[in-house]
């Protein structure tokens, strides 16, 4: 089946800064975090067990599916995974079988045969094949969990700068990166329901800020009218470069600033209106801004709830329009930055210097 997408626009992110810093002259003050008093830890696990279930439904998952998630929830926790880990666990279920302990797969049902031709094996809450175990591991909801978790540690390492459905696609090798993207909201519920504790993730991109409560940061506008588009150094400029994902030398097209880190603030360059809020072919978040006069800006990276503005709205230099985030063809969290002048790419850094502002300070 065909591996995750790898995007047009590219960027080697910096890692992710703490504060924002001094912007043009002064300090910027990043939002606080309002997230409730009895959220767990992002950094932490949470316990359930899962003879403890009681008869009741949850997102409209019923008392078996429940207590299939419970197994989920206990086997990241045993394996030191933090409560992100668990709930992209919880969703996989959620996505391969509706928290099902299925005994038979896509080959009984449809005819669905591997790649080479053989047929698929798939059985279990996480549909496995014969190479995740013998029938009776895939069909214990605890060892398949197991499994799954096992395999996700060594294949995705990098998976909190990635929203939840690739580290479910990276981990399953499944055809759709973004299939299980509509499980997570009621895997975030299910986890919280079943363990009374709040986790703190943002729907969509599963990061842990607080997310929607966290209230937008206004950015410096110079005597010009112009904003600079996030905080950060540049990690990396216009031009060539060898993409870090697929290794073939290509334009990036953009300007790269480390941005605050995941969910730091992005802010709306020059006055105008919003003309595309989305994903491109390459599964990175994109809102752009027509300023008038053939000049546009793009703004790359962010996840779907991390993206505050859409197409239609009027908005302001320094208005914060979206969050920093890792969507699509990303190695970390970072705004990636694009001018366009009468619909081509131009150099971000010399053309933003003209207007007064200079990128990364």
């Amino acid at each position: 089946m065909p591996g995750p997408k790898a995007g047009g626009v590219y960027a080697i992110a910096a890692a992710p800064i703490l504060v924002i810093g001094l912007l043009l002259g002064f300090v910027v003050v990043g939002s606080d975090n309002c997230e409730p008093a009895s959220a767990a830890d992002p950094r932490s696990g949470v316990s359930i067990d899962p003879d403890s279930i009681p008869q009741t439904e949850i997102a409209g998952y019923g008392h078996e599916q429940l207590v299939n998630a419970a197994n989920v929830i206990q086997a990241g926790k045993d394996l030191g995974l933090n409560v992100r880990d668990q709930t992209i666990g919880v969703m996989t279920a959620m996505g391969e079988s509706s928290l099902r302990n299925i005994d038979y797969g896509d080959w009984e049902t449809g005819g669905v045969t591997n790649p080479d031709g053989s047929p698929t094996t798939s059985i279990g809450l996480f549909q496995q094949q014969d190479g995740w175990g013998t029938r009776k591991e895939r069909l214990n909801p605890y060892t398949s969990s197991t499994k799954f978790f096992q395999a996700m540690i060594q294949k995705v390492p990098d998976r909190e700068s990635l929203e939840p459905t690739i580290v479910a696609h990276r981990t399953q090798v499944n055809a759709d990166p973004y299939h299980y993207t509509r499980f997570w909201d009621g895997a975030v519920q299910i986890v919280e329901g079943l363990t009374g504790v709040k986790t703190g993730l943002n729907p969509g991109d599963g990061s842990a800020s607080g997310g929607a409560c966290d209230p937008t940061v206004p950015g410096s506008v110079n005597a010009q009218g112009w904003a600079s588009p996030g905080a950060g150094p540049i990690t990396s400029p216009y031009g060539f470069r060898v993409h870090p994902i697929t290794g073939d030398v290509r334009l990036h097209a953009g300007t790269d600033l480390a941005g605050g880190g995941c969910d730091g603030p992005i802010w709306a360059a020059q006055d105008g209106t919003v003309t595309f809020r989305g994903f491109d072919s390459g599964g990175n978040g994109v809102i752009a801004i027509d300023h008038g006069g053939g000049v546009t800006t793009r703004y790359l990276h962010m996840y779907d709830s991390g993206m505050l503005s859409n197409v239609g709205d009027k908005v302001k230099a320094g208005q914060q329009i979206a969050r920093v985030g890792s969507s699509g063809g990303s190695t970390a969290c970072h705004l990636h930055f694009e001018v366009m002048v009468n619909g081509e790419n131009i150099d971000p850094e010399p053309y933003m210097t003209a207007v007064g502002i200079q990128l990364g300070q």
